[in-house]
């Protein structure tokens, strides 16, 4: 066993005095010593009760015969983290993430890893460090939160708060309202109830094999989680001694069935990110290409919250990521029959699954022709631009408006609640990306600001940030390369045209290549952000949105 460089011969007697020291008998010496990854935190509603999950994990090691030992890694909550600098942090948290695990693993020559995670980075960080390592490993999501209730109305964080902000600004609702609201619509521990970047990312890797059948879905305070939590704990020996490494999941077809169900489901534009960026640290050729190639084959079978009224509870009920796959699987979409961490096989959980139709759709009958997701390419985002087209309203699919630039997520907050922001205006968020920003912010506030002013369908904004899971409307991210790279949407003045076209993959500007040119002689980029410490390290080691943003 790979522990046995800390616990075996005689030059090792200070290591075993040392583990001694922390309780555990000679016997204990001889098992299997199991790391749990855990990202508890007070601060992190999507992780304050994993204090419950580590007990069951921990059960589960023991009685498959092997030593658990607890560890800690950060989480960083973005709902918490939106709107200010903080969320600066969330994204780079994803690669310190993925280093922590790697450092604490290494350091102790552990076994294998139980990864217990949630929310929006932890997780494919968590997934990232796996792939690095590749040792045993199993993932346990702590699941969704309850569905928030007020007046007899279902509330979801991103509804309840955020977008009601902008019909309070609107005139549309009052702050009482909007008080009653608040309090109402996060009843319970858990990630956020829609299909945002954490439930994203749950649902990805249950389908990539990471995680046990079910998973993904089960609620964060369901006795079906603690049962998962026990279960993969028991599963964690079991891949230990049987040498199961992450890269025999983590593979090019595991993550394109990943893609598969991403675009299917609809789910967040950050998954783009973290799916290049667990295909980087596994060294597969997985790129934006792949996502552009299947989203014009896979039609969208299920629309979840901040898109419909359904949350991860309806989707639960429906029959989950089994569900989903079971109406994917044989209909030549791409799925390949691959196995995880459980042993099953795609087509074997498929199999085995019940799925209400009503609500998960199959691909003869889907909500829309159109993918959850689309690359858009164009004179403004050569390297690309991210959409989240489950999000995007059926008659909004071609749009032309006129530019209003903003460089920073603050100057554009105050057009918003200033009302200087138009229907027909094309807001664009620049020096926001991997290296400018620095740490490529969500732009949840804004999006939900002129959703709440009812400008869903009339307003467009582009940025080369990102956007929360939770957001909806005309709203396109991850424009590459961005601003403080050079990138054209630098050059972009105010008044200039914008064009998008959905369904034909376009973005672009009223703005000749020779202008353009002539425009990066006479205009110089913003100079770098004051900044220190980690923020400084990432914005000089961050590659492109098109490449995950990695920080290598």
């Amino acid at each position: 066993m790979r522990s046995d460089k800390i616990t075996e011969g005689i030059d090792r007697a200070a290591h075993r005095g040392l583990l001694h020291s922390l309780g555990i008998t000679k016997n204990e010496l001889k098992k299997p010593f199991i790391g749990i990854a855990s990202s508890f935190s007070d601060l992190v509603p999507g992780h304050s009760g994993m204090r419950d999950l580590e007990r069951f994990i921990e059960k589960g090691i023991h009685s498959g015969g092997g030593h658990a030992f607890i560890f800690g890694i950060p989480a960083v909550c973005d709902g918490i983290a939106m709107g200010h600098d903080g969320m600066k942090f969330s994204l780079p948290s994803r690669d310190l993430i993925a280093d922590c695990v790697e450092s604490v693993a290494s350091a102790h020559s552990l076994d294998g890893l139980v990864l217990l995670s949630n929310c929006d980075k932890i997780t494919p960080g968590m997934l990232m460090a796996a792939a690095r390592l590749n040792i045993p490993c199993i993932m346990v999501t702590a699941g969704p939160m309850m569905d928030g209730k007020c007046e007899n109305q279902t509330l979801t964080m991103v509804k309840g708060t955020f977008e009601a902000v902008g019909q309070v600004k609107a005139g549309k609702m009052t702050e009482e309202q909007l008080s009653k609201f608040e309090i109402s619509s996060c009843p319970s521990i858990g990630s956020c109830q829609g299909l945002y970047t954490a439930n994203t990312m749950a649902c990805l890797t249950e389908v990539m094999g990471m995680s046990l059948p079910g998973c993904a879905s089960a609620a964060a305070v369901s006795s079906k989680k603690r049962r998962i939590a026990f279960d993969s704990g028991l599963k964690i020996i079991e891949l230990v001694r049987e040498n199961v490494l992450p890269l025999e999941i983590i593979t090019k077809e595991s993550l394109r069935n990943s893609i598969i169900a991403d675009l299917a489901l609809g789910g967040s534009t950050n998954s783009v990110l973290h799916l290049l960026a667990i295909a980087n640290e596994a060294n597969l050729d997985i790129t934006l290409d792949d996502f552009e190639e299947l989203s014009r084959k896979v039609p969208q079978i299920i629309k979840l919250d901040p898109s419909s009224d359904l949350t991860m509870t309806d989707f639960e009920n429906a029959g989950g990521i089994a569900g989903a796959l079971k109406n994917l699987t044989g209909k030549n979409l791409g799925i390949v029959d691959t196995k995880g961490v459980s042993g099953l096989s795609i087509s074997q959980i498929a199999q085995n699954a019940w799925v209400d139709t009503k609500v998960i759709r199959t691909p003869d009958d889907p909500v829309t022709s159109n993918p959850g997701l689309a690359v858009l390419y164009g004179n403004i985002a050569r390297e690309g631009s991210v959409i989240k087209i489950s999000g995007v309203d059926a008659d909004c699919m071609k749009f032309e408006g006129t530019a209003k630039i903003c460089n920073s997520e603050e100057e554009a907050m105050a057009l918003i609640n200033s009302d200087e922001v138009k229907s027909g205006d094309v807001l664009v968020i620049r020096y926001e990306g991997p290296k400018g920003g620095p740490g490529m912010r969500e732009m949840l506030a804004p999006t939900s600001s002129i959703v709440g002013k009812g400008l869903g369908k009339s307003v467009a904004l582009i940025t080369d940030g990102r956007f929360s899971g939770g957001t909806r409307g005309l709203c396109i991210g991850h424009i590459a390369p961005e601003a403080a790279a050079g990138g054209t949407i630098a050059y972009l003045k105010n008044g200039d045209r914008i064009q998008i076209d959905i369904e034909a993959r376009i973005l672009n500007a009223d703005v000749s290549d020779e202008e353009f040119e002539k425009r990066k002689r006479e205009i110089n980029l913003l100079p770098q952000k004051a900044i220190k410490g980690y923020l400084s390290r990432y914005s000089k080691t961050v590659s492109s949105a098109s490449k995950g943003a990695v920080s290598c």
